[in-house]
């Protein structure tokens, strides 16, 4: 692995493997790189898979299998901001398929407890507007969905 930038350490009790490949299915720009396995004397049966190199959407990830102790949860979340409607539907299907959980507002969670928020791009924009009703009718509208639906945020933002 190079050492310029920096990788995101996603730890997963034994499911690492299964994750990048799932990860790298997804995103464009994405392939599995090198996979080390535990040695003797180590906390994971040896030969097991340790860690899975891979990137995902041109971001560089490492998928550690360091057992049960932590889980994910909302504090860290990575947002995938979207063209258009097809992209949105696109995302929220593949992250939620397989045991996903949609939230509100944008965020789901997908198979393995990682949180996302599928962001179309105009959101920011709608929410943002300088007349502060449009914004808030867009905010109010986007705080009322689960996956961001645009048409239904620009409708509220215009006040239809």
């Amino acid at each position: 692995m190079a050492t310029d930038g920096f990788t995101t350490c996603l730890w997963f009790d034994d499911q690492a493997e299964e994750a990048a490949h799932h990860y790298v299915s997804i995103f464009k720009n994405s392939s599995v790189g090198s996979i080390a396995r535990y040695g003797e004397g180590a906390p994971q049966p040896a030969g097991s898979v340790m860690t899975v190199e891979f990137t995902a959407n041109g971001q560089k990830f490492v998928a550690l299998n360091g057992g049960p102790q932590f889980k994910f949860n909302e504090a860290i979340s990575f947002q995938i901001f979207c063209a258009d409607q097809a992209e949105v539907d696109y995302y929220w299907t593949k992250l939620t398929e397989g045991g996903g959980e949609p939230g509100p507002c944008g965020w789901l969670k997908d198979k393995y407890g990682v949180s996302w928020q599928v962001i179309p791009d105009v959101l920011i924009e709608l929410v943002t507007d300088p007349d502060p009703e449009k914004a808030k009718r867009a905010t109010q509208a986007m705080m009322s969905m689960g996956k961001l639906d645009i048409a239904a945020l620009r409708k509220a933002h215009a006040g239809e």
